[in-house]
């Protein structure tokens, strides 16, 4: 390979990368820069507007409060928030909200820094949602304990995108969340998964082995998402549902950062109630095109509203939140 297709090589590489990890440009702060050590203080939550208030009294009519978990590389506020007025609330929190939820989020899964081969990149504001599956889980675990603690509630809903929903089935199974001997005594009583990486993902096949994502650089949560994963064989082996809890997958067939799109559904057990479901058949419309998260996040040709943000997942979310929800899908 000569030194200008080598260039021109390295340069589509470290493109593809950015896309998986959903990484921007690194600010230039002190603290940022502290963190090619490795020595960055975790930031502030933030706020989000309609979330996380804490004096928040669950309905009669929606007693269990709702937990929104973000994916990789993304923090709450750019998952869930308004993006173009953030003091008013987003997509999914308003209509929720509307609906008489009590609703919360957190960030989590911090890492101080990202490699790309040698270099290390400080920390940006996405830098949520790069550290190890398991450790995320076990942020998540407090947090919920947390919000039944302050709302007297005895169990929570979970909406979790992409890697949030990955993370709180590991919370589920291996962090408490899930109760396998008494169902009845689980924390979470229905988890909504919005394009989540349940079987792995190739990234439009440029990293078809965790390998290949390892030396490309991969933040650790991004390794563990490639298809045979050993992390998500050891999260599926057996089974990936269990009993007292209701799961809904919501995926899109025009998902290109979950490929192939159909490894986002669960494999049910016997016994729990599991629904899967694609945007476009539920729209009766298979050329219904929804990105896997947000437009402005959509790094491929000709950005489509996504996941997060389209009427029609956020209208299947909420009826998988509350199954007596009226009303009809909007698909435009």
């Amino acid at each position: 390979m000569n030194d200008r297709l080598r260039a021109v090589a390295t340069s589509v590489a470290t493109v593809a990368l950015f896309a998986l990890t959903t990484a921007i440009l690194p600010s230039a702060t002190a603290s940022a820069q502290s963190s090619m050590t490795g020595s960055a203080a975790e930031p502030e939550q933030g706020l989000l507007a309609g979330a996380n208030d804490w004096e928040c009294e669950p309905s009669p009519e929606h007693p269990r409060p709702v937990v929104l978990v973000h994916g990789t590389g993304r923090s709450m506020q750019e998952s869930w928030g308004n993006t173009e007025n953030p003091s008013d609330q987003g997509p999914l929190i308003k209509p929720l909200k509307d609906d008489g939820y009590c609703v919360f989020a957190l960030n989590y899964g911090f890492a101080p820094s990202l490699f790309l081969g040698p270099t290390p990149i400080p920390a940006g504001r996405d830098w949520w949602g790069h550290a190890a599956i398991e450790d995320a889980a076990v942020e998540l675990a407090e947090f919920v304990d947390k919000v039944r603690t302050e709302t007297g509630s005895a169990q929570v809903d979970v909406v979790g995108h992409s890697q949030g929903g990955t993370v709180t089935r590991q919370y589920l199974r291996f962090a408490g969340g899930a109760d396998q001997q008494n169902p009845a005594n689980s924390k979470v009583h229905t988890l909504v998964m919005l394009a989540p990486s349940t079987h792995g993902t190739s990234y439009r096949d440029q990293y078809p082995t965790v390998e290949a994502a390892r030396a490309a650089g991969a933040s650790k949560s991004s390794q563990q998402q490639i298809i045979g994963s050993e992390f998500l064989a050891t999260l599926n082996a057996g089974q990936e549902t269990f009993p007292g809890i209701d799961y809904t997958v919501i995926a899109s067939k025009t998902d290109r950062t979950i490929t192939p799109y159909t490894g986002s559904f669960l494999d049910a057990a016997p016994g729990p109630s599991l629904r899967n479901v694609y945007v476009q058949d539920e729209c009766q419309n298979q050329d219904l095109f929804v990105g896997h998260s947000r437009k402005s996040f959509d790094t491929g040709p000709n950005p489509q509203v996504g996941l997060l943000e389209h009427p029609a997942p956020v209208f299947l979310a909420r009826k998988a939140l509350d199954p007596n929800l009226q009303g009809t899908i909007p698909c435009s």
